[in-house]
């Protein structure tokens, strides 16, 4: 007995190391774009030489979280997440030093190689470290409110930096980020000693999966530069389609499959993953459009951007808590991720209200608030659902399927929403020659509104979905009658319904 606060301490500063890492790799992807005009005018790089600052990092990221989520499998997680720390870091620094455009680009893509390293293996840890159902809520409800939250605490950060210190800035903050995390992760995560023989990497499928994820966040990030009419996107995502495919057939019968597909196939984590993806296709919509209104609309700073987030995140915040610790054991994901889809659908529809007058306190606030805790609501209680029950030996792969969702939906929803705003300002143009000042403004405007509608359909399709799909609570998690639970306390899958 006289053990176990030693014990419970560790495993909560465990939980801050790896929240500190996750928040390091969600932030990047947004704290970069306000740096962005600032490094185009330092670095002397073209408008569309622009986007692949940021697409180099998301085409790594996407295509190698499956491998990265497995590595940590075979080599062990606290030994990848070192590596993924160190490999961070190193990136890092490479790209805030960069003297041409080359090798900011090649520092982002590195970035996006270890930061696939290190996502998965962040979750996989807090996976195998939470047992207890009552901690790992808890657990839970803190990580998944930084996964929430970590792209508007990305826009407040670049705009502080940017504005205060220099663009560079944004990159060179990881490097004491991860300095922490790595003084942390050598003290506190446990090294696990593997019992019996280690298995194979599959390396068929990885080169498959890694493929079929590199040409689907292409094709889409290619819609959103070049549109839909580019035989370069419909390529990639042809083939993206026929590598998923074939990867799919390959796992079915290889001998030590990358991803068994009976993860993913069990109905409640399936769904969970396909919530996550759901939601960030909508959330990259909230930032990316609402960044926009606040600055070119409003006229606000990049800092003041930033701090008209804070109230989101504070209401995220507390709605993971209060998830995770009450509602979710309670009500299980059934009740409480279509609730979240629900308020996320109001919210956005909210923010079709905004026009050239609005004010923030009477017109942003609230829908942002609104928003912030559907988020709060969705996101720990699909994280807990999608590694719940899974065996020690994929609890690293299967934390990737969480960090591919998120990714990948955050792909199609640039694309789609970036496409359908553009479409409508244009359309919204060619009605109303002569363009004038206000006219553009308008056209401005109704893009917006074009994007936040989608984005309301995206979270309404998410209520209709995991309300359908997700296990009543009474039935219980299928997983804990597969092989995947072997390993897994007979307590835990009860917990989330």
């Amino acid at each position: 007995m006289s053990s176990t606060p030693a014990t419970d301490n560790r495993r909560w500063i465990t939980l801050v190391v790896v929240g500190l890492a996750q928040l390091m790799v969600v932030l990047d992807a947004t704290v970069v774009n306000i740096a962005l005009p600032s490094a185009q005018a330092d670095l002397g790089f073209t408008d569309g030489q622009r986007q692949w600052v940021i697409t180099a990092y998301s085409l790594a990221f996407a295509s190698l979280l499956l491998l990265g989520g497995r590595l940590s499998d075979l080599i062990g997680r606290r030994r990848t997440f070192v590596i993924g720390l160190i490999g961070f870091a190193v990136a890092s620094g490479l790209g805030g030093a960069a003297g041409t455009f080359e090798l900011l680009v090649a520092a982002r893509a590195l970035q996006g190689v270890f930061g696939a390293l290190l996502a998965p293996t962040a979750l996989a840890v807090l996976t195998t470290t939470f047992t207890v159902p009552k901690e790992r809520a808890r657990a839970f409800g803190v990580f998944g409110a930084i996964a929430g939250a970590g792209g508007a605490i990305g826009l407040l950060l670049g705009g502080v930096l940017t504005e205060t210190l220099d663009w560079r800035w944004n990159l060179y903050i990881n490097v004491f980020i991860a300095a922490v995390a790595l003084v942390g992760a050598m003290a506190f995560v446990p090294r696990i000693t593997r019992e019996g023989p280690r298995p194979r990497l599959d390396v068929p499928g990885t080169v498959l999966v890694s493929g079929a994820l590199f040409s689907l966040v292409y094709g889409f990030s290619n819609a959103e530069t070049d549109g839909w009419d580019s035989p370069l996107t419909w390529g990639m995502l042809a083939g993206a389609v026929i590598l998923l495919v074939a990867f799919v057939g390959w796992q079915t019968r290889a001998g030590h499959p990358l991803l068994p597909l009976s993860i993913v196939l069990d109905r409640n984590r399936g769904t969970a993953y396909l919530a996550v993806l759901i939601t960030g296709a909508g959330m990259f919509g909230i930032f990316l459009f609402v960044t926009y209104y606040l600055q070119l609309t409003l006229g606000y700073t990049p800092i003041r951007t930033g701090l008209s987030f804070l109230p989101m995140i504070a209401m995220l915040v507390l709605a993971a808590q209060l998830g995770t610790n009450i509602f979710v054991p309670r009500f299980g994901p059934k009740v409480m991720v279509p609730i979240g889809m629900t308020l996320g659908t109001i919210g956005m529809a909210y923010l079709t209200l905004l026009d050239a007058d609005s004010t923030y306190a009477a017109n942003v606030l609230p829908p942002l608030m609104i928003i912030g805790f559907a988020m709060g609501t969705i996101m720990p209680a699909s994280m807990q659902t999608a590694t719940l029950g899974v065996d020690r030996q994929f609890a690293g792969v299967a934390s990737a399927m969480v960090n591919t969702s998120q990714q990948v939906g955050g792909s199609i929803g640039t694309a789609l929403l970036n496409t359908l705003a553009a479409t409508a300002a244009s359309d919204y143009l060619a009605a109303h020659a002569p363009v004038t000042e206000a006219v553009g403004l308008q056209a401005q405007l109704t893009s917006y509104s074009t994007a936040y509608w989608w984005g309301a359909a995206f979270f309404a399709t998410g209520a209709v979905v995991s309300a359908l799909l997700f296990r009543r609570r009474s039935q219980g998690l299928s997983l804990a009658h597969t092989p995947e639970a072997a390993n897994e306390p007979a307590a835990e899958p009860v917990t989330v319904g």
